[in-house]
């Protein structure tokens, strides 16, 4: 698996960033060809106390190359659009593959 995770600090408008997030930009995410998955976690602090973060969100597909053909469709232009639209100042993009990693059972 290969996950486009999006990390975003946190916005000045809370409530209206999570009316778009929620509302408009997420059901545009949800139809983009080959997205095998999508996690949203908010952020609520760190370990050390206060973050800059507040939210994240993993976007999960079968291989770099269904990653790429994603992005290159309508729905995936239309996301990226949009992103960059609402969070263009707030959001950073990676990469990442999943590692298999030894269960702590």
């Amino acid at each position: 698996m290969v996950k486009l995770i999006a990390i975003y600090k946190k916005p000045e408008d809370q409530e209206k960033f999570d009316e778009h997030y929620f509302n408009t930009h997420t059901p545009l995410t949800q139809k983009i060809p080959g997205l095998r998955d999508m996690k949203v976690t908010k952020i609520v602090g760190s370990p050390m106390g206060e973050t800059d973060y507040y939210l994240l969100c993993e976007m999960f597909y079968d291989d770099h190359e269904s990653l790429q053909a994603a992005m290159k469709t309508d729905e995936g232009k239309a996301s990226g659009k949009d992103v960059m639209k609402f969070a263009g100042d707030i959001v950073t993009l990676v990469i990442g593959e999943e590692v298999n990693v030894p269960s702590v059972n």
